[in-house]
């Protein structure tokens, strides 16, 4: 799938916290993070997993198997409280700053869908145009007591001038399927919002650069515990680090290109050469030449799942 895009592009890696479960303050940080993005000639700003809302490192929500607390219902509400809805004000206010900086955005959140939280990634145009989301589909581990699971109609590469980007969250990065629909989909500036900041982190997304041929921008936040609200549940100095980034930029063989960061927070910069996509097709396409077809399909329903459907 060839696209149209034009073939250098400045990217930028946003490594950094947010205010914890304050959508308003967090909205002016990324604001001002979008700006020294946009300051220093960055076309496409990332910023990580659940940068709005919070990701809620260290805490359990009062939950063991067959019991709740009454304290972890208070915390699941203000967590509630701090999400967004999508469309909504804070999409609104993330459009006007994606207009005013002339960046593409892709950022993640919490989004609000009825009773049920989603860790979401965002992607707005540099005209502010809020051009489609993808819900994570597979929460990790004790994620999946606090989020719910998106499902295929939330997908979506896209086609803009900039390249074809697409989103997929943290640990679904390890899930070889969805990683192949998104190769199938000609990816081109494959984003990776994620919470993950070991090591190993960097073998996966440098692993997925050279198996689809794309680069990887990988966004991890930088949070200490100084970063949280002083009654939140978790016993820590000020200082100590809680998420430690990680966050990096990979070209299509592999090889980094920024990162990674592990100082502290940071805006990670790359100039991309998207020749270099065609240039590793020719000896390696995951869904073209290296595919084989005759042996191996994947199917994909990319049809939306409501629970409730009303027939008039």
């Amino acid at each position: 799938m060839r696209s149209t895009a034009v073939r250098s592009v400045r990217v930028a890696v946003i490594q950094d916290a947010p205010v914890l479960f304050e959508v308003e303050p967090t909205l002016e940080k990324v604001a001002e993070l979008s700006g020294r993005a946009a300051a220093d000639g960055a076309q496409l700003a990332v910023f990580p997993e659940a940068f709005i809302g919070g990701y809620p490192k260290g805490l359990d929500f009062g939950a063991v198997v067959g019991s709740r607390t009454a304290e972890g219902r208070e915390q699941f509400r203000r967590y509630w409280a701090g999400a967004i809805d999508v469309p909504g004000p804070a999409t609104e206010r993330l459009g006007k700053v994606a207009a005013e900086t002339g960046l593409h955005l892709v950022i993640g959140v919490i989004e609000q869908g009825g009773g049920t939280l989603y860790c979401t990634a965002l992607f707005f145009g540099s005209d502010g145009e809020l051009l489609g989301k993808h819900r994570k589909v597979m929460p990790t581990a004790m994620e999946r007591l606090i989020w719910g699971f998106g499902d295929g109609s939330t997908m979506p590469v896209i086609d803009t001038p900039l390249g074809r980007i697409g989103a997929v969250i943290c640990w679904e990065n390890y899930m070889p399927l969805m990683r192949a629909a998104m190769y199938a989909k000609g990816v081109e500036l494959y984003c990776a919002p994620t919470a993950d900041d070991r090591d190993m982190w960097q073998a996966t997304v440098r692993h997925i650069a050279r198996e689809g041929r794309c680069f990887v921008l990988s966004a991890c936040q930088f949070l200490r515990r100084s970063d949280c609200p002083e009654d939140y549940p978790v016993e820590a100095a000020d200082d100590e680090v809680l998420m430690g980034g990680g966050s990096c930029i990979v070209s299509p063989s592999g090889d980094l290109l920024a990162g990674p960061e592990r100082d502290g927070p940071s805006v990670l910069l790359a100039d991309l050469d998207l020749d270099d996509i065609p240039r590793n097709t020719f000896d390696f396409d995951a869904v073209g030449h290296y595919a084989r077809p005759d042996i191996f399909q994947l199917h994909v329903d990319e049809r939306p799942k409501p629970p409730i459907v009303s027939q008039s």
